[in-house]
């Protein structure tokens, strides 16, 4: 284990960003930041070098993405309706089943070397969760997490384990390599919701989705709504967040 840990995450706000731009960026940086693990192992400590770690925030334009254990027919189009969406359709290798991206949703990637935080998917996924139901408690939204179901949800009572017509507002897939972290969260902010009734959203087809502007009848900016989940994932994770000095 490397007893050197680097708390520190270069914050990225890419914008509006073509997905497969944003993917090969996130690769890009993974690829870097394994290289680094690589090269440490015939390193005496004393020379080791510390692995770096990113958050990068941005919205996509239009696309469907699948995920390695979901199934194409829960796309609901084919390539005409595509066209008419103005949507693209992505095959990717994070886990989960299908979901949308498009404008007015903030999409976070953290590409974080876990050896700096703690090494447990399960507690990472549980935190990417605690910040965004951290986020939305500032805005009056009660939510919550349905067991066995990743993201985060309204509309469900945790205590009494009822559901008065779940509705997710934030979408959730990972990929880990030697413990590095890509692809991340999905909230709608200000999202059209239409786009996902060309969809099984993540493979579940009795649970609504919902964005903040539905729940609180505003459209609220996404550049708040961004500081607010930078601030709760830097406290939940002891991160320092500094400003990134990689371009794309």
């Amino acid at each position: 284990m490397n007893h050197h840990c680097n708390k520190q995450v270069q914050v990225q706000h890419l914008g509006i960003i073509d997905y497969q731009t944003a993917w090969d960026h996130q690769e890009q940086l993974l690829a870097d930041i394994v290289a680094t693990k690589i090269a440490n192992r015939n390193q005496p400590s004393n020379q080791q070098v510390l692995t770096s770690n990113h958050l990068l925030f941005c919205e996509h334009p239009h696309v469907y993405t699948l995920g390695k254990s979901g199934k194409e027919g829960n796309l609901l189009v084919d390539e005409a309706g595509l066209r008419t969406l103005g949507a693209t359709y992505y095959k990717i290798n994070r886990g989960g089943d299908i979901t949308y991206h498009g404008p007015g949703q903030l999409v976070g990637y953290p590409i974080l070397d876990l050896d700096n935080f703690f090494t447990d998917i399960h507690r990472y996924m549980r935190l990417l969760e605690e910040a965004i139901i951290r986020t939305l408690a500032e805005y009056g939204l009660d939510a919550g997490r349905i067991d066995g179901l990743t993201g985060v949800w309204l509309g469900y009572d945790l205590e009494k384990k009822q559901s008065n017509g779940p509705r997710k507002i934030c979408a959730m897939g990972v990929k880990a390599s030697r413990w590095v972290t890509m692809h991340g969260f999905a909230l709608n902010v200000n999202t059209d919701l239409s786009y996902f009734n060309y969809i099984v959203p993540c493979g579940i087809d009795d649970k609504a989705v919902t964005s903040m502007q539905a729940e609180l009848g505003r459209a609220v900016p996404l550049s708040d709504v961004t500081e607010r989940v930078s601030y709760h994932l830097a406290d939940l994770f002891d991160m320092e967040l500094t400003k990134s000095t990689h371009g794309l």
